[in-house]
């Protein structure tokens, strides 16, 4: 005998069983206890058998075959959002809280190669119809541990899927991973998915991705979807912790990709034109209205895997990098650089330096890798009288405090006028060339450590001693007066 047989053999014991208890309770019914049985067992057996029987109905997918259901489950999955998986032979199926199948074990394909595999596949179908098979209706799918893995040659599998129909069933991705690699199969960067769903809103008649992912330990979340042509996908993007968010719209070409991102950050904004190919996207930095004199701009390779940004400004605002609240900071602390793959490059020149008139001529070079930045070959002037230059510099974490260590070297062009702005009496005014230090700076506690300073190749032990702990004011003006002060007695004893 079959199962399904069997089951429908159950069903008629069940009916029977119902239909006896109610004989043998109407039995014992007479004319003054009738109405209180009638509302009573009657209604409570009534209950009991639609329960029982809406049980059963829900039971019905298990008594279908195996491969049956695998085939089936496939099909309506192909047709209906037109994804290729495949699944291992066990299937298991749950009536609570809604029915649906699980699957142990999948796998996605496209082109006839697998882009991803899953630990749990969930798919949830409708109540009506599970007497038939065929006529079950897929409503939801589930997929949860899975890692993608996303080349050039698939990396619009999630682009793609906007433009499924998910007007009837909604897709949602849980605790997931997406890797990208090069054409080598070496990991580049990996994005954690936290959430991430595809669903249809009937009021705007579109479908909708929603995401909150990590990127390099950075938590974010993004929106996006198809304009009304289809000819551009549009994203808002929020990296809460970085007090960043970004509006982008992608332009959807045959050879190639175009886009315009909007960043708004500390309620400054940005804009980003960018041009995206196979193995790489070059993008231009500007705001023609608030700041015309920005103006940047840059490459991303994958192959290899490199990024470079070059600019120039007018004026740069170091207290956004490392003020009270820098940015470098927040980025060191989610470990963001700690990547062997990130390999980083910055130059970028700027005329002055925001609230410090003294400074000009700035080009600032960074290089980030293996965790760390470096800022050798820094250089800027000090009005017209002297050049900096940094080397052996590195910027990083420090017991949670953001810390510079390096080399600098001074290069006083007009020793006279350095004089005179230090106010520094004539008898002192002996002629210096140029300065060798050591330095450490911590931008938390904006202390400065000077070492090993070198005054013409020569070693003065009183100017290390009187230098070695420099300790910044809170008010510009404590600051200028601390500093003659300073530098005078070290001129002084410079001197002798």
């Amino acid at each position: 005998m079959s199962k399904t047989k069997s089951f429908l053999k159950y069903l008629k014991n069940i009916n029977n069983l119902i239909n006896s208890l109610l004989e043998k309770n109407l039995n014992k019914l007479n004319f003054k206890n009738f109405k209180y049985l009638l509302k009573n067992n009657k209604t409570i057996l009534t209950f009991v058998a639609l329960f029982v029987i809406f049980l059963s109905y829900l039971l019905l997918p298990t008594f279908y075959k195996q491969s049956e259901i695998s085939k089936e489950l496939k099909t309506k999955l192909q047709n209906q959002l037109d994804l290729n998986f495949s699944f291992t032979k066990n299937i298991e199926y749950n009536f609570f809280p809604k029915p649906h199948f699980i699957i142990n074990e999948s796998t996605i394909n496209v082109n006839q190669l697998e882009i991803s595999k899953i630990k749990k596949l969930k798919i949830f179908i409708s109540f009506k119809n599970l007497f038939s098979l065929k006529n079950i209706e897929v409503r939801d799918l589930l997929i949860e541990n899975a890692n993608f893995n996303i080349t050039n040659l698939n990396y619009k599998f999630f682009i793609n899927l906007l433009n499924k129909n998910f007007e009837h069933a909604n897709l949602t991705i849980k605790n997931s991973n997406i890797f990208f690699r090069n054409s080598e199969e070496e990991v580049l960067f990996i994005n954690k998915i936290l959430k991430m769903k595809y669903f249809y809103e009937p009021k705007e008649e579109k479908n909708i991705f929603n995401s909150d992912s990590e990127i390099f330990n950075v938590p974010f979340s993004m929106q996006s979807y198809f304009n009304e042509d289809k000819s551009k996908i549009i994203s808002y993007i929020d990296l809460n912790l970085l007090k960043l968010k970004i509006k982008n719209e992608l332009l959807i070409h045959k050879e190639k990709k175009t886009g315009k991102s909007e960043f708004l950050f500390n309620k400054v904004k940005r804009i980003v034109k960018y041009e995206i190919k196979k193995n790489y996207f070059d993008f231009h930095i500007f705001d023609k209205i608030d700041d015309p004199h920005i103006n940047f701009r840059g490459k991303f390779n994958l192959k290899p895997f490199y990024s470079s940004l070059e600019g120039d400004l007018n004026e740069i605002n170091l207290n956004s990098l490392f003020g009270s609240n820098p940015l470098i900071v927040q980025l060191l602390k989610t470990e963001i650089f700690n990547n062997k793959n990130i390999d980083f490059q910055l130059n970028i020149n700027a005329n002055n330096v925001y609230n410090y008139t003294n400074f000009k001529n700035i080009n600032l070079k960074s290089k980030i890798q293996d965790g760390l930045i470096d800022t050798d070959k820094t250089k800027f002037q000090w009005r017209d009288f002297a050049n900096f230059e940094l080397l052996e510099s590195l910027i990083f974490l420090k017991d949670g405090e953001l810390v510079l260590d390096g080399k600098l070297i001074i290069k006083i062009n007009d020793y006279n006028e350095v004089y005179k702005f230090l106010l520094t009496p004539k008898n002192y005014r002996k002629e210096i060339k140029q300065i060798d230090l050591n330095f450490t700076y911590n931008f938390d506690k904006k202390v400065a450590e000077l070492k090993d300073i070198i005054i013409d190749n020569k070693v003065n032990q009183n100017v290390n001693r009187i230098l070695n702990n420099v300790i910044l004011k809170q008010d510009d003006l404590q600051n200028k007066i601390y500093f003659k002060n300073l530098f005078n007695e070290a001129i002084k004893s410079y001197a002798g």
